[in-house]
């Protein structure tokens, strides 16, 4: 059974039992508290919370949900580590639990993928002082198990959540194909409060993840996730020369870069596109002409994400491919100068020379052996501050992040780049307000070199055509080229002039109100603000909204972008 039709069975497993189909949902999240989707279950996170109601004609959920984690990045290259993964998933919001799950879960091993009953194992949860002992699952299990193949675990690995402070958790069970882990099933019956004490759940729920690819080791008889019949097709068109490791880092690069890019994210410093960025160079560092496994990634998983463009994903390398060559002499020369690799000689390699950590391990060998990605992370968070602080000083303290939560501006080429998407993003508060009305409030925004993200009260999803007559607005308005000033007054006299100002931010006695038009009374947009600014609205450029969603209820998120 190849991988594609073991996501056919399980999708029509679970679509036989009552649940509905859901797609994948993107790579980038629209929780705000996660970098990338990690789980199935982010989601369907609201359904559980009880924030929505899922569709009462169904049992509950199915979806195969593309996963990136980046805890693993460093190990990738042994027999197990991965960074992209497909997560099986099925979800109960209420519909069932416990007893259902179990059975199907043995069904479906046994039944549907023909799994020998003397490998599978579980682990249920043994009890403690807050939790009891899973007895019912226990006892269920006990229907299709062997007393010898059904293990008591401890807290740690067999109680879930909850995720931060407090939040919805409860005993999960582990099962086990031999000794690899092949699927894990949560059951949510309680609400841990911040006192750490515990409320049943009016709604209990199930959140079941199988991880594909360990799933498809197991059912196909191979060794590790790298010999399943995915990997191995990428893995066998790399040159034979090439050691294992690499082809391993390749492989499951390829794959990951591939479902980035095509997901919208792009080569940067910060978040998601730092993490393609270390990717890609990784990738150039382990292997040449690389877009032949490029192509073949499209070409495995094209049917199942048809989301994948092959265009993009080589342009995109080949663009990052080419920045990163013509650096990459001068910090190899650099490199090969020092005795010993520490925290601050790698980071500067990095400023000066883009070469990631991954990379100044590969390429240090024995000079970075004491290297260790905690210490160099805290030498660029260090570096962030700095820099961060002398751009406030510049542009007047905290005047500078007033309207725009938190700007990441590092150097002088991205402060450019965001001061133009700053005064884009008061343009478009401007233009909802004009399209959808006053209701429009702002609720916090995030600008950083790659695009603006901006939120705000509004009941109700905005439509494609108002998006458009958004864009469009903001576009004219650029066009007309007005001119970008300010007036400093005090902050009860501003108030009357009708400039907006956001109601979480902290303002001193005196305000400056940045507008744009020939005059303030006339003016096309009026905020509180302290900067940075273009000087005339033509320097923004395009602007373009790349998607409107859901941040909460009754709060609209939309990220934009300039060219």
């Amino acid at each position: 059974m190849n991988s594609s039709e073991l996501r056919e069975k399980f999708l029509k497993f679970f679509e036989e039992k009552g649940h509905k189909i859901v797609p994948s949902s993107s790579l980038i999240p629209d929780d705000p508290s996660v970098l990338l989707t990690t789980s199935g279950m982010q989601q369907f996170k609201k359904y559980f919370t009880g924030e929505l109601e899922f569709e009462k004609q169904y049992k509950g959920a199915v979806s195969i949900q593309k996963c990136f984690r980046t805890s693993d990045i460093d190990e990738v290259g042994d027999e197990s580590h991965l960074t992209f993964f497909e997560m099986l998933g099925h979800f109960s919001f209420g519909g069932y639990y416990k007893k259902e799950t179990i059975e199907w879960t043995h069904e479906l091993l046994t039944k549907v993928f023909n799994l020998p009953l003397e490998k599978i194992s579980v682990t249920v949860f043994e009890g403690d002082g807050t939790i009891p002992f899973d007895n019912e699952s226990y006892e269920t299990w006990s229907k299709f198990l062997p007393e010898k193949q059904i293990r008591k675990g401890k807290r740690a690995d067999n109680v879930w959540g909850p995720v931060g402070a407090e939040g919805p958790c409860g005993a999960c069970i582990e099962v086990y194909f031999g000794d690899l882990e092949i699927a894990t099933l949560v059951f949510m019956e309680y609400y841990c409060n911040p006192d750490k004490s515990l409320t049943s759940l009016t709604q209990k729920g199930v959140d079941v993840g199988w991880g594909l690819e360990r799933l498809t080791t197991a059912v196909q008889s191979v060794k590790n996730v790298y010999e399943i019949d995915t990997s191995s097709a990428t893995i066998s068109i790399l040159p034979p020369g090439l050691p294992i490791r690499s082809k391993r880092i390749l492989a499951d690069h390829g794959r990951a870069v591939s479902f980035l890019i095509s997901d919208g994210v792009r080569p940067s410093n910060k978040g998601a596109g730092y993490i393609l960025r270390r990717l890609l160079r990784r990738m150039i560092v382990h292997g040449k002409d690389l877009e032949i496994l490029l192509s073949k990634v499209v070409t495995l998983y094209k049917e199942a994400y048809p989301e994948l463009n092959e265009d993009i994903i080589i342009s995109e390398f080949q663009k990052e491919n080419e920045k990163f060559q013509k650096t990459l002499k001068g910090g190899l020369k650099e490199l090969n100068k020092l005795e010993t690799i520490d925290a601050q000689s790698a980071f500067k390699l990095f400023e000066t020379y883009g070469l990631p950590y991954e990379v100044i391990k590969e390429l240090g060998g024995q000079k970075a052996e004491a290297l260790r990605r905690e210490e160099f992370e805290s030498e660029f968070k260090k570096h962030q501050e700095i820099s961060r602080a002398g751009l406030e000083k510049k542009f007047g303290g905290h005047g500078l992040l007033l309207d725009t939560g938190e700007l990441k501006a590092v150097d002088e080429r991205e402060l450019k780049i965001v001061t133009r998407l700053h005064t884009a993003t008061h343009l478009m508060q401007a233009a909802l307000r004009e399209v959808l009305g006053p209701e429009v409030k702002q609720n916090g925004s995030d600008i950083t070199a790659e695009r603006t993200r901006f939120d705000f009260f509004f009941p109700r999803k905005v439509t494609p055509e108002e998006l458009e007559k958004v864009e469009g607005l903001v576009n004219e308005k650029i066009k007309e080229d007005l001119p970008v000033s300010f007036i400093e007054m005090p902050i009860e006299e501003a108030k009357k002039t009708g400039a907006l100002y956001f109601f979480k931010a902290k303002y001193g006695d005196k305000v400056k109100i940045y507008f744009m038009g020939k005059d303030l009374d006339t003016a096309f947009s009026k905020e509180f603000c302290g900067g940075p600014h273009v000087a005339y609205t033509a320097e923004v450029g395009k602007f373009k909204i790349m998607k409107e969603e859901s941040a909460a209820a009754s709060i609209r998120r939309i990220r934009a972008t300039i060219e």
